[in-house]
């Protein structure tokens, strides 16, 4: 096997595993291959990114792939959090809303300017994945939703700030911006480029 093809192999188990994870709480219940699914994929996206840069296969198609993959992976996670725990997600609806709100204007804005999703993969969004797995795992895995929730939607809503702010600063798409400081940067060199 080309070594270059593992990266997008990754990506692509994401979309994969995501219809199964939501096959998994169809019935309103999870088992526990629901959380091996779930960590395996959350393994596979810290991994595509890390081998891509080695193999300098980091392409901004791939790392579209991979945000899309993310996208799949944790909307068939949420919808299976609503078919097995409702009552828990309804009684933290607030926090809930507000990322929910905060991530459909990062859509909007992103799609109104670019025409198509940010890829900036951003340590916001690093540390974001982190507060979604420890999330998940105690939803799913100890049928917990307080502080982890409260803390992943926090962490989500400050993330999201932080790229609709990068789309209004950056002029053109451009992916892997770990920062709104590496925007700020990147305009810099835009603009003398321009003038």
């Amino acid at each position: 096997m080309d070594l270059k093809l593992i990266p997008i192999s990754l990506v692509l188990f994401r979309f994969l595993i995501s219809p199964f994870l939501l096959w998994d709480a169809w019935d309103g219940k999870t088992t526990i291959w629901f959380l091996v699914g779930f960590v395996a994929a959350f393994i596979s996206d810290i991994l595509d990114g890390i081998i891509a840069r080695r193999l300098d296969v980091s392409t901004a198609n791939l790392r579209q792939a991979d945000s899309w993959a993310d996208v799949c992976l944790f909307s068939s996670v949420f919808v299976s959090a609503w078919l097995s725990y409702r009552d828990i997600l309804i009684a933290e609806k607030l926090p809930l809303f507000i990322v929910i709100f905060a991530q459909l204007l990062w859509w909007i804005v992103n799609l109104i300017k670019y025409g198509k999703p940010a890829s900036y993969h951003t340590y916001s969004a690093k540390l974001w994945g982190i507060t979604l797995f420890i999330a998940i795992v105690a939803l799913f895995g100890f049928n917990y939703a307080g502080i982890t929730l409260w803390l992943t939607c926090i962490v989500g809503t400050i993330h999201s700030i932080e790229e609709i702010l990068m789309t209004l600063l950056l002029p053109v798409w451009t992916h892997d911006v770990l920062s709104i400081f590496h925007a700020l940067n990147l305009r810099q060199e835009f603009l003398k480029k321009t003038t």
